[in-house]
């Protein structure tokens, strides 16, 4: 190889960012394949690159034969001998040959070789370096808009911001710099495309990363980050330092760090809560700025319930549900907001279903009033409800054996097809929700 030739191999290879190597394999295929349009297809060739000497050495494959019919593919056990001593009949060499002059049409398929094989280098050194920067920031200059898609010139290639990553609020134009988040990389046939975001929670979170120094240094940490892009965003945050308040050193001097932020995200409200582990502690901070006056925690379904005062009950929710939604993102579960009114009529509406349906299932033969609260909170709150009741579920019940339970099931069917009081029992059932006195008997 001359040392040109290598020297025009290291400069490619420091312009695109590939490999030497990578390049070194092209300039082999090249030289294979314009080899074989001149030795011709037939002829089963191999090339090597020897790095000592920086040349290729091209080698034709023959199989070896008692007498060689085809000398392109085969040779005769005594030259193949010469080759390699311990080569035999039916085995293969490999003999040197010196590479032609390429013609046109040999020259031109080489060509086509070499730069094919350097875009492909060329797209997986894109790829991989922006597969690498995937969930990272970047800045790019708006190259042009495309049915709502901004494309972004990122320098070495180009970016999509589609219009479900982008602020409802802005308005991007040619040559305008932008900053987002890198979502995912995908590998095309076309090459390597790169989706960004400026709504994604993280671009949030990266945007506090880059603009305070104590995230950057890990003596704060974002533990979460809910928005509803153009509108409202919060985040929650801890220290790991006690002397460091992680709510102050996201907000900054007078709000600068903050509203740096704020002036980037088109002016987007940013609540910054500190992280609780206990969700009861955590929602109180969460729901900001309004105040909590209660919360109970439902573990099986995963709720938090929470009441408030009655004049706090908008700013709890917030416009268009807005604050309670991300207060139940932030934190993890869901959430009911009550007014300390609503809650007081709820209570009382359950304590009236409840007397009811007690009142309802005392006309059963030996069942009292605190029979009747046992069945009512074991999920037994109708007479319907009783006569189809197996006995093992009603025997689980305390006070109420086999024979009972039978009574109970038998009178309760003869109630309801009678008409005498079932009617009734079953009425101001389904009336007041008799399904729900399960879940609301607790309160």
């Amino acid at each position: 190889m001359r040392p040109e030739l290598i020297q025009a191999i290291e400069q490619v290879g420091r312009e695109k960012g590939i490999d030497r190597s990578v390049l070194i394999e092209a300039v082999g295929a090249a030289i294979l394949s314009a080899s074989r349009k001149t030795l011709g297809p037939s002829t089963d060739l191999k090339i090597r690159f020897d790095d000592q000497s920086g040349k290729f050495r091209l080698f034709s494959v023959k199989r070896v034969v008692e007498t060689p019919v085809n000398p392109r593919a085969e040779v005769s056990l005594p030259e193949a001998l010469k080759i390699n001593p311990e080569v035999a009949v039916g085995g293969q060499v490999e003999i040197e040959v010196e590479p032609q002059r390429f013609g046109r049409i040999a020259a031109q398929t080489a060509k086509q070789v070499i730069i094919q094989r350097v875009r492909e280098a060329e797209r997986n050194g894109l790829y991989q370096s922006f597969k690498e920067k995937e969930g990272e920031l970047i800045s790019g200059v708006v190259q042009r808009v495309n049915r709502g898609n901004l494309i972004v010139d990122l320098g070495r290639t180009e970016a999509l911001l589609p219009p479900r990553e982008q602020l409802p609020t802005e308005e991007y134009r040619p040559k305008d710099r932008i900053r987002a988040y890198i979502v995912e990389v995908r590998k095309t046939s076309k090459g390597s495309q790169i989706i960004l975001s400026r709504t994604h929670p993280a671009f949030l979170i990266k945007l506090f990363q880059a603009e305070v120094p104590e995230i950057h240094e890990g003596i704060v940490q974002i533990k979460g980050a809910a928005r509803e892009p153009g509108e409202r965003a919060k985040i929650s945050v801890l220290s790991k330092d006690p002397n460091v308040d992680p709510v102050g050193a996201c907000v900054g001097f007078r709000g600068v760090r903050v509203q740096a932020i704020v002036k980037e995200l088109q002016g987007e409200k940013i609540d910054i809560v500190p992280w609780k582990e206990d969700p009861a502690e955590f929602i109180v901070y969460a729901l900001a700025p309004a105040e909590v006056t209660q919360v109970t925690v439902d573990e099986k379904v995963h709720i938090l319930h929470v009441m408030v005062a009655d004049d706090q009950l908008s700013l709890a929710i917030g416009k268009k549900g807005r604050n309670a939604r991300l207060a139940s993102k932030l934190v993890g579960w869901k959430v009911d907001i009550k007014s300390r009114t609503q809650v007081a009529k709820e209570a009382e509406r359950k304590r009236e279903l409840l007397k009811r349906q007690i009142q309802a299932l005392v006309s059963l033969p030996g069942v009292g009033e605190k029979m009747a609260q046992r069945l009512v909170e074991a999920g037994f709150g109708s007479l319907e409800k009783i006569s189809q009741a197996t006995l093992e579920a009603l025997q689980a019940v305390k006070g109420i054996g086999k024979k009972r339970a039978e009574k109970l099931i038998s009178a309760s069917q003869k109630l309801l097809e009678s008409g005498e009081k079932g009617n009734e029992g079953e009425g101001v059932s389904q009336k007041l929700g008799g399904d729900s006195l399960a879940q609301g008997s607790g309160l």
